[in-house]
Parts: C-alpha cells; sequence; structure tokens
C-alpha cells in the first residue's frame, strides 16, 4: 500500500471539503478503493499505486474548480469525479498550466499570462531570455521546467547556475571553504529544488550528479548535452561571460537566461552581458525573449509599490 500527501494551497477546508465533510464524503464515495483523512490544509490517500494517480488527477482538478469559481458545489464534485467526463477546452488549458506536483502536492504551475508564455516560448525554442523585476516567477517557473523535463525523461540533468557578484556587500572575508562561500549566491535555486522535489530525491540528484547548482565560472570549457541548464541573475554577467554560458551549448539541450535589467550589480564601467544580448540576438529563430512586468509579480503585494516607487525615482 502506498500513500499521497496532497496540500489544498491557500483554500480554506471548509470550501474545499464543505460543512461537515460532505464534500469530502462525496469523493470518498467516488474513491472506495483508498483511505482518505484529512487534516488541516492536506489530505492523505492510501491505497494502491494505480489508484492513487487517478485520485491525484481528479483532486487537481477540483482545487483549479475552486480557484477559478471560488466555489465548489456537490454537483461539480459529482461532474467533475465522473470517470466519463471530459474537462472543457477552457478548463483542460488551465489544467496544462500545472507544470510539477511538488512537495505536499503543492500545485506549480505557470500563473500570469507572461509565465505561460514562458511555458510556450520553451516549447518553440532550445534558448530563451526571461527578462523581468523581482518577484515575477522567472526562476521558480524555469525551475519548475527544468524538473517536469527531467521527470518527463526529455534530459537527463538539470544545470542551474548564478555569477557570484556582490550586491553591495563584500562576501570575500567570511570563513569557510568554498562551496560556504558560494552557497550564498545559489540559495535561491536551492529553494526552488525544495519546494518541487523531495528531500530525498533531491540530495540524490545533487549526489549523483543529476542536479548540479554553481557558480557560472565552473561552466567554462564545458559542453552540456542532454541537459536543461538555468542562467540566473543573468544581468551580472559580462558581454564574455554571456557569451561564454551561451557556447556551452551541447545536443538535445534547453537553455534559460534569466535576469532583471533594472539591479545590475556589475561595476559601472561594465556593460551587462544580458543587456547586450537582447541587441544581438533578438529574431534569431530558435531564440526566445519573454518579458515579465509588474502584473507577474506573485511575492507580497507591497512589491509591486517598492518597484513602481524606485522606477519613478530613476
Amino acid at each position: 500500500m502506498s500513500e499521497k500527501i496532497i496540500g489544498i494551497g491557500s483554500h480554506h477546508p471548509l470550501d474545499l471539503f464543505g460543512v461537515n465533510d460532505q464534500n469530502l464524503d462525496r469523493i470518498r464515495k467516488s474513491f472506495p478503493k483508498l483511505k482518505l483523512i484529512s487534516r488541516d490544509n492536506t489530505i492523505k490517500a492510501m491505497g494502491e499505486e494505480a489508484e492513487l494517480l487517478v485520485f491525484e488527477q481528479k483532486f487537481s482538478l477540483l482545487l483549479l474548480h475552486l480557484e477559478k469559481f471560488g466555489k465548489l458545489a456537490l454537483s461539480d464534485i459529482q461532474q467533475i469525479l465522473d470517470p466519463a467526463w471530459e474537462p472543457e477546452e477552457e478548463t483542460e488549458l488551465h489544467h496544462s498550466g500545472i507544470l510539477v506536483h511538488g512537495k505536499n502536492g503543492m500545485l506549480i504551475r505557470a500563473r500570469t499570462v507572461n509565465q505561460r508564455n514562458l511555458v510556450k516560448s520553451v516549447e518553440d525554442n532550445d534558448l530563451i531570455f526571461v527578462i523581468g523585476p523581482a518577484g515575477t516567477g522567472k526562476t521558480y517557473t524555469a525551475v519548475a521546467l527544468a524538473v517536469r523535463a527531467l521527470k518527463n525523461k526529455e534530459i537527463q540533468r538539470i544545470i542551474l547556475t548564478r555569477p557570484a557578484v556582490e550586491a553591495g556587500e563584500n562576501l570575500g572575508f567570511l570563513p569557510g571553504d568554498l562551496k560556504e562561500k558560494l552557497d550564498p549566491y545559489l540559495q535561491p535555486l536551492y529553494d526552488a529544488l525544495k519546494d518541487m522535489l523531495p528531500p530525498q530525491k533531491l540530495l540524490s540528484y545533487i549526489e549523483d550528479g543529476t542536479i548540479e547548482i554553481a557558480p557560472l565560472a565552473f561552466m567554462r570549457g564545458r559542453t552540456l548535452n542532454n541537459a536543461f541548464a538555468i542562467l540566473d541573475e543573468a544581468q551580472n554577467t559580462t558581454r564574455n561571460q554571456l557569451k561564454m554560458f551561451l557556447t556551452r551549448m551541447g545536443t538535445a539541450a534547453k537553455f534559460i537566461v534569466t535576469g532583471d535589467i533594472t539591479q545590475i550589480d556589475l561595476p559601472k564601467h561594465q556593460i551587462s552581458g544580458l543587456v547586450h544580448s537582447q541587441k544581438i540576438l533578438s529574431g534569431i529563430p530558435g531564440i526566445g525573449f519573454v518579458y515579465l512586468d509588474k502584473q507577474d509579480i506573485i511575492r507580497h503585494k507591497l512589491v509591486i509599490k517598492v518597484i513602481e516607487a524606485y522606477a519613478k525615482d530613476q
């Protein structure tokens, strides 16, 4: 017997499971071979693997319906759980926004129009530049796409990298070995992966090299075949550094370059490689540019106001 724990996100349990668990009782009747237990913001399902897979797919559709319409009636549950029911095209498109099922059943998906444009661009191109302000999900969505490709066996490994440029701080005198000095730069990449993979699986992938997280300087001289490579914070690369990374692309590879051109930490006399790339690489077949803006910000609502204030001041 297997078990799966699925989170219900920000939904209130009462909205999903109903008064006195009447919605949950209806779900249980549709899956008599499973034992379903709701607790706080999760539901635990126990049973055979094949039945769990069907349950997870249907439960995802219930969550999507609740998110879209703000309510979940018994009639909705009955329709969605009917084995013969097929989602309408609009619902199916909405459902296709799910990239991976993360830790504790978290649904990780493209949440905005421009994030969905990124997903489409990855399907159409092998090299994609993603440019936008903080909080728009550039890195998170890119990492989710890489994890999806790995799970679907479209690639054999994931390479995540960042330039080790100090954002107005001097970390050179911090204690520790090279890895300990560099980990603060790479922590956002670890954070994203921890949402998308179980801890032991992530550790295993890192130990056997299936997932590699390393500073940009470590990419020099390599050829990345059958890999999904992401260069994050690319606004802090020089022209030569970005050229070096892009020319690592091997066969059956996907490359995503992300950055925020409003937060460049390079010395003033150096031109950002990301800014330069927009001028010379736009329009080349197979290379996509996706732009995100304040409408895509999914962090605290004050982040939008902060970005607007700084933009106005500049």
